[in-house]
């Protein structure tokens, strides 16, 4: 997820990952089709049921994990899929509660649970994250405990199907993932890691480090695998991933590489984007066909929805956005430079933000615009159409002098800032 706005620079961002075999083509266009079955309207309809909940975690069971929780309708049982964050630079109790809706929306309309635990020292869970130095090794097998209590918590909740499992993570939560397979519960029938690892660079030898890491988890893993990394990965290089993978699978496990190729401007961010989806998915509904895991939707679940497009202005007519001003504009040419999933929202007032990426830019766009506003944002455009509805009071607005009056005390003039 990409944002920027007046004022105002967000972002959220998962982290660690890298590449071999060849599975998947790369995004080299920005037109993301959306993967749904062409008659799905005769399934039922249910939702995300999202809730946050605590998971005892720590060697004692005293230490509360905060847990994001997504289920289908009904008692179930379902089978269930883990899902574990990475970790961004600096203070890893500034992240954000793990919210990985693009991915748990695939396997929700296909019945299953999917949970999203926060390790300890990671957002508002308990506990204190341990880095261990530069032992990877260990680093990863500390952050596998809080995925076996996260297992062991749910297998036991009835609506959960114990024997059918799988446990997925990206970046250091690939890492976690795989170092879990040591140590897997037996209910669980797959691996699934996205651009996995953990980068040190202040370690000698990080990157030797992570590879031998990988080999002692290849020693002692058993259940199946699948590695996802792509091209242009801004935290690891294609002969980094290559020499990961080959370290595990030289020790016998059973385990496929898929190489994706590029993705955006990072292929590092691909399970967080809602645009990935079509890239990952039908690799990953191989690996689940194979394990012995359902594949097959079932549900409909709803997804952000572009608004119509009007016929107010070209979306490259720069000077046609309303009531901004020269940084607004500014900020405008640069949301025109973002791939899509991409929205632009304004303000009476002036305040304005961009967002691209993540599972539903629009939502962020508005948030932001309105951290800067005392007047309602709305959409200008989504994608690559404009779908601003000129009002009135807009029209009013504008006649009155505000909006691009940088003198305008609401207005604020400061240029974008943009980070991912």
């Amino acid at each position: 997820m990409v944002v920027a706005c007046a004022a105002l620079a967000a972002t959220a961002a998962a982290q660690a990952g890298t590449t071999t075999d060849v599975d998947g083509g790369p995004l080299s266009n920005a037109t993301v089709p959306r993967i749904a079955l062409d008659d799905d309207h005769y399934l039922p309809t249910v939702h995300m049921n999202e809730e946050v909940i605590g998971i005892p975690g720590g060697a004692d069971g005293t230490i509360t994990l905060q847990t994001t929780v997504y289920k289908p309708d009904g008692p179930g049982p379902f089978p269930l899929v883990v899902f574990n964050h990475g970790k961004i630079h600096g203070d890893p109790r500034s992240q954000a509660r793990s919210d990985p809706v693009s991915f748990a929306r695939e396997f929700v309309r296909r019945g299953y649970v999917v949970v999203a635990p926060n390790r300890q020292g990671f957002a508002q869970s308990g506990g204190t994250y341990v880095q261990d130095g530069c032992d990877v090794e260990r680093n990863g097998m500390s952050q596998a405990a809080d995925v076996a209590s996260t297992v062991d918590y749910m297998s036991k909740q009835p609506y959960v199907d114990g024997q059918h499992i799988v446990v997925a993570g990206t970046s250091h939560g690939g890492l976690a993932t795989i170092a879990y397979g040591a140590q897997a519960a037996p209910g669980v029938r797959g691996l699934i890691n996205f651009s996995g690892g953990l980068r040190q660079d202040a370690c000698t030898d990080w990157q030797g480090n992570l590879t031998r890491a990988f080999g002692t988890y290849g020693e002692k893993v058993h259940v199946p695998s699948l590695w996802l990394y792509g091209d242009n990965d801004s935290i690891w290089s294609p002969e980094l991933v290559s020499q990961m993978y080959t370290a595990y699978d030289a020790h016998g496990a059973t385990s496929k590489m898929v190489d994706f190729g590029m993705y955006k401007n990072d292929a590092h961010r691909l399970v967080g984007d809602r645009d990935g989806v079509h890239i990952w998915w039908p690799s990953v509904e191989r690996f689940l066909a194979r394990v012995g895991m359902p594949t097959r939707i079932q549900y409909q679940v709803s997804e952000p929805s572009e608004p119509k497009a009007t016929d107010f202005a070209a979306v490259d007519s720069v000077n046609s956005v309303p009531f901004i001003d020269d940084a607004g504009r500014n900020g405008y040419r640069n949301f025109l430079h973002q791939y899509p999933s991409r929205a632009f929202a304004v303000s009476a007032s002036g305040a304005w933000s961009w967002a691209e990426g993540g599972d539903d830019p629009m939502a962020v766009a508005v948030s932001n615009c309105q951290k800067q506003s005392s007047d309602p944002c709305r959409l200008y455009a989504v994608n690559d159409t404009v779908v601003w509805k000129q009002r009135s009071a807009d029209t009013q607005t504008v006649e009155n002098g505000n909006g691009n009056d940088s003198s305008n005390p609401k207005h604020d003039s400061k240029p974008a800032l943009a980070s991912n």
